[in-house]
């Protein structure tokens, strides 16, 4: 099974992913992201994009990897990734999909003043290249390609995976104890995803 989870950058993808495969044995996080940084370290300038999902090589590869990874790998694999145009994402989930891979799908739903209060948070300003993203995946999110949608305004991290949880009928292991723990988690998670520079 391959969980994929969308949304906005500062949704909080990527520490719900975390969070889930801290909870499901046999979990694994996949993150699309590193294929692009390679390939726009790698590429002669005049030749660059302004985001590397542009490229069609980013979307050939994920795709390819996801299905090697699913027919290899007896668990589930976690994929937080922001996608919002619905040609790549039938490039990458509805691919595997027709290969009969399960791919379930959930849009985290969160308001622009929280995702603004949530780039600042991890450094990011109201121009940074994820702020000024933040119209575009809310308006290109409402595509019905990217139900299930999930409003977590509201809502702690914790509460985000067992509510994913739920609705994919799946035995979480309990959260981490104490609210300090689970803030050191968070923290690392967060500074292990903080990138030097654009896509």
């Amino acid at each position: 099974m391959i969980l994929w989870i969308n949304g906005a950058f500062g949704s909080g993808k990527t520490q719900t992913a975390f969070e889930l495969n801290r909870r499901i044995p046999h979990s694994f996080v996949f993150d699309p992201e590193n294929a692009g940084y390679y390939i726009q370290k790698n590429i002669p300038s005049r030749l660059k994009k302004n985001d590397f999902q542009n490229y069609s090589q980013w979307r050939e590869f994920n795709y390819s990897m996801l299905r090697y990874i699913a027919s290899e790998f007896e668990g589930i694999i976690i994929v937080p990734m922001t996608i919002v145009e619905p040609d790549y994402f039938r490039e990458i989930v509805g691919r595997l999909r027709e290969d009969g891979i399960k791919v379930h799908h959930y849009t985290l739903c969160v308001s622009r003043d929280r995702l603004l209060s949530r780039l600042r948070s991890r450094g990011e300003g109201k121009h940074s290249w994820a702020a000024n993203q933040i119209d575009r995946c809310l308006i290109g999110h409402q595509h019905p390609i990217f139900a299930e949608h999930l409003v977590t305004d509201n809502m702690g991290i914790e509460q985000v995976a067992e509510a994913i949880a739920a609705k994919l009928q799946i035995s979480l292991l309990p959260a981490a104890p104490g609210r300090m723990r689970r803030f050191i988690q968070r923290l690392k998670v967060k500074y292990q995803h903080i990138r030097l520079f654009d896509r």
